[in-house]
């Protein structure tokens, strides 16, 4: 059967967003190193392989609001969809404490090939599907609780953004509103890498955007992916009107 690196659902949905899920699964395509990247299921099965729980909340968020959603079907360790060509973290050796094997000795052409392969297919399709005519990129992804060696992250949700915060900011408000929320501002993370998704195909062309992190344990199941997605659509819809975008 041949190899997809991405998935198209809901394309001819008509609403504004367009639904995106970087590093929705935890696929090693069978050309890369027969399919295995050498790492214990474990650790595949971990935040470090792909976003876990993004992938079903970005379904149901493309299903309530009618939009187009567009996944990645390759591990963030094969490479990084959510990196820019000339990042030095586009093909990881180390993450969170574990060796990728079959990424040790991977050269320039092996990383050449992975792009090909995986990164541009994706990204192309992403432009593709950007640039209908008033669409809003909405990027999901999922952070875990606790890196190795760290302090427990007291989030339950963030909203990241760069220099375009006109659709995060009300956004930001809306949730900080929320009695029973811990609302991070451009945390686990700072809300930008230049050539990243959200920079190459909205900040740069000037659309509206914005990236919400949602906590892994809370969206490890289907119920809690739905509950999310139920819970974040009405207030990204109100925080779009607000914006007046």
């Amino acid at each position: 059967m041949t190899y997809t690196p991405f998935f198209t659902y809901g394309e001819d949905r008509p609403g504004r967003w367009l639904v995106t899920c970087d590093h929705a699964a935890n696929t090693v395509p069978p050309a890369i190193n027969g399919g295995d990247l050498g790492l214990p299921r474990e650790d595949m099965e971990r935040h470090i392989a792909y976003d876990v729980g993004a992938l079903g909340v970005s379904r149901h968020l493309g299903e309530i609001l009618n939009a187009p959603v567009i996944a990645s079907n390759f591990s963030r360790l094969v490479i990084d969809p959510n990196r820019g060509e000339d990042d030095p973290t586009l093909l990881m050796k180390l993450y969170d404490g574990s060796v990728i094997p079959a990424n040790r000795h991977a050269d320039a052409a092996e990383r050449e090939r992975r792009m090909e392969m995986c990164h541009r297919p994706y990204h192309r399709e992403l432009a593709r599907l950007m640039a209908r005519p008033g669409a809003v990129l909405l990027s999901i992804h999922s952070f875990t609780r606790q890196l190795r060696g760290r302090e427990p992250r007291p989030w339950q949700v963030g909203v990241l953004y760069a220099g375009d915060d006109r659709l995060a900011r009300p956004l930001l408000d809306l949730l900080h509103a929320e009695p029973d929320l811990c609302t991070g501002d451009n945390e686990p993370y700072s809300g930008h890498l230049p050539g990243d998704a959200v920079d190459r195909h909205a900040i740069l062309p000037g659309r509206p955007n914005v990236l919400i992190e949602v906590r892994n344990d809370l969206i490890a199941d289907n119920a809690g992916q739905r509950a999310w997605a139920e819970r974040l659509a009405p207030i990204l819809e109100r925080a779009l009107a607000l914006s007046g975008l």
